[in-house]
């Protein structure tokens, strides 16, 4: 069992970075890749970022491809994302997710266990 807390949301202007961080426990955290996803109003939920147990390995969507970055401190059993250049169309909840049993996947469906989401509103 793997529990998941985001936090660091909030409203932001666009152009303006903002910082998630999603808390784990339950399992050793370094042996496990965590993904990045988000869901727009009326929208499907999307895959946003992934990353290795160990950090190593990352992978984007290419919407956001040069603007977010995930990092995982282990340490602290905590995964990132810098979100920086933030647009208004990447308002949406965005979730983290842990993929207990295999490599960085883009597919939500690849993922165990879920956050509850964390908010995030850009304004133009």
């Amino acid at each position: 069992q793997v529990q998941l807390v985001e936090s660091g949301g909030g409203l932001v202007q666009a152009g303006g970075s903002l910082r998630l961080s999603c808390a784990a426990s339950g399992r050793t955290f370094s042996s496990y890749a965590m993904g990045w996803f988000r869901q727009a109003p009326g929208k499907e939920r999307e895959f946003v970022a992934a990353i290795s147990g160990g950090g190593g390995s990352t992978y984007y969507a290419d919407s956001v491809k040069g603007r977010f970055t995930i990092s995982r401190d282990n340490a602290k059993n905590t995964v990132y994302l810098q979100m920086n250049s933030l647009k208004p169309e990447d308002t949406a909840v965005y979730y983290c997710a842990a993929n207990l049993w295999g490599p960085p996947s883009i597919s939500q469906n690849e993922y165990d266990y879920w956050g509850q989401g964390t908010q995030v509103t850009v304004s133009s």
